[in-house]
């Protein structure tokens, strides 16, 4: 599939699939949303609630690397100590993230940015002292952890063009892969969504969402 660059409403850059009409951020502002979506009710949420600097994370479309790299971020200015597995069936190539301007717009670093998408798949590698990392190539559907994370990032492309990995089997799997007490946010607030992640035991919450979208889903897992 084709994608292209395309600016969005913060002044950071997505990719546009043109075959789909989709984007791998919002069209609104990609660090915007990721800040707000993952971040803010994602991280800190789960801190607020959870005196341990130690939590596991899983991103449900490793993609541009951007979740990831705003997580690694966190660890430099808290004492967050990050466990962080990127799950992704079709890597983007080195070509493509090389376009992207999250390092200049966020003065962040471009070398350790590019250093999430240089090194090697299926083995875990540290980034820093309080960040290490493993980019799983799988599809959603071939994961069947258990009781391994405390925070799910569910940044799957929408229901609209995959509804199936907004299915009750996708988030079984979600459900399954947390701890007790672990959550997942989404940038979804489709109502089958929901549904599906209530069909499986989440306790979901509707909160604001990110600039440009009323609604998101928060879901946690007792």
């Amino acid at each position: 599939m084709k994608r292209i660059l395309l600016k969005t409403g913060d002044g950071s850059y997505t990719l546009h699939i043109q075959e789909w009409d989709e984007q791998y951020h919002s069209k609104h502002g990609a660090i915007n949303e990721a800040l707000h979506v993952f971040i803010k009710e994602g991280l800190y949420h789960w801190s607020a609630k959870n005196p341990s600097p130690e939590i596991s994370i899983m991103e449900i479309g490793f993609g541009t690397g951007l979740n990831a790299f705003l997580s690694f971020l966190e660890t430099e200015k808290s004492n967050f100590r990050i466990d962080y597995t990127g799950v992704e069936a079709y890597p983007l190539s080195i070509t493509e993230i090389q376009q992207l301007n999250y390092t200049s717009l966020l003065n962040a670093s471009e070398e350790k940015f590019l250093q999430l998408h240089n090194v090697s798949w299926e083995e875990k590698h540290s980034i820093s002292e309080n960040f290490l990392l493993t980019k799983q190539q799988q599809f959603f559907s071939e994961i069947n952890t258990k009781n391994k994370f405390d925070l799910i990032y569910f940044d799957a492309f929408g229901i609209r063009v995959q509804p199936e990995l907004w299915t009750e089997e996708i988030f079984q799997k979600m459900h399954d892969a947390l701890k007790p007490n672990g959550v997942l946010v989404t940038y979804a607030a489709n109502g089958n969504a929901r549904r599906a992640m209530q069909a499986v035991g989440f306790n979901v919450e509707r909160l604001p969402g990110p600039p440009g979208k009323k609604e998101m889903l928060r879901g946690t897992k007792f």
